[in-house]
């Protein structure tokens, strides 16, 4: 029979699991990685039960196998582990981990300007099919980035960003790269996403979503040729055709 501090400790180890992985893994690139966890620990207890069960051949075969896996999937989950190692060692990621990104009226009058001029600004390129790409970094681990551009560490105003964007200048098919609500980045080169997508999407969403499925950054998009505006966060597309429900996203996530 199972005591009641034993089933208390369960229900503790139960809902720390849950929380961790609502907060952290779920939606998102890292739940391959939980799956090839919870495939391996499978495996690892089946070839221990062979073995118990004196299937001494099979049960060495997975023994070995397990362990192979194991090893590779540290490779093959490196820039997830890697993203994982570098929240848990920051403030701002146990911080995330606990009480979320916060909601402080001061923070939120000091992005009001900032976040008018990048609202103004993909209206105007929305309407005029002015391509454009704008990282949101949360955590963003910078060896994912192929290339950071050019440093401009500028104030974010519209006239900026519509000339960042502007089809003649040499920055305009990179990512503008937003960091403590200033513009840090022109001209960045964002990795591009391996999966199968819709035949509509070009490459500033397939570049989007590489971003999002790889870190923890969102990222905005806005079509050539169509004008449409999403953005990208967590491996997904959301299309916003709303200007208030696209400035509240963005509210929140300049709250990050």
């Amino acid at each position: 029979m199972m005591h009641i501090s034993e089933l208390i400790q369960l229900l503790i180890i139960l809902f720390c699991v849950w929380y961790f992985y609502k907060r952290l893994i779920q939606n998102t690139a890292s739940e391959k990685m939980v799956r090839g966890i919870l495939g391996l620990v499978v495996l690892w207890v089946f070839s221990f039960v062979c073995i118990m069960l004196h299937f001494d051949l099979l049960g060495t075969f997975l023994h070995w196998v397990a362990l192979f896996l194991s090893i590779s999937l540290v490779v093959v989950f490196q820039p997830e582990l890697r993203k994982f190692m570098a929240l848990m060692g920051s403030i701002q990621g146990w911080r995330t981990l606990f009480v979320g990104h916060g909601d402080s009226k001061k923070m939120h009058q000091k992005d009001t300007t900032a976040l008018d001029a990048i609202v103004s600004a993909v209206e105007y390129m929305s309407a005029k099919h002015t391509g454009a790409l704008i990282v949101f970094p949360s955590m963003l681990d910078e060896s994912v980035i192929e290339r950071k551009g050019v440093m401009i560490d500028a104030k974010i105003t519209s006239e900026l960003l519509l000339t960042i964007f502007f089809n003649k200048t040499p920055l305009h098919d990179g990512a503008v790269i937003v960091e403590n609500n200033r513009i840090a980045y022109a001209g960045a080169i964002l990795p591009l996403s391996q999966n199968n997508l819709n035949w509509k999407y070009g490459t500033r969403h397939r570049a989007a979503l590489g971003l999002s499925e790889a870190t923890s950054a969102t990222v905005l998009v806005v079509s050539e040729e169509s004008g449409d505006v999403s953005i990208a966060e967590k491996g997904k597309i959301t299309k916003y055709d709303d200007l208030k429900k696209l400035r509240a996203k963005l509210e929140k996530v300049m709250k990050m």
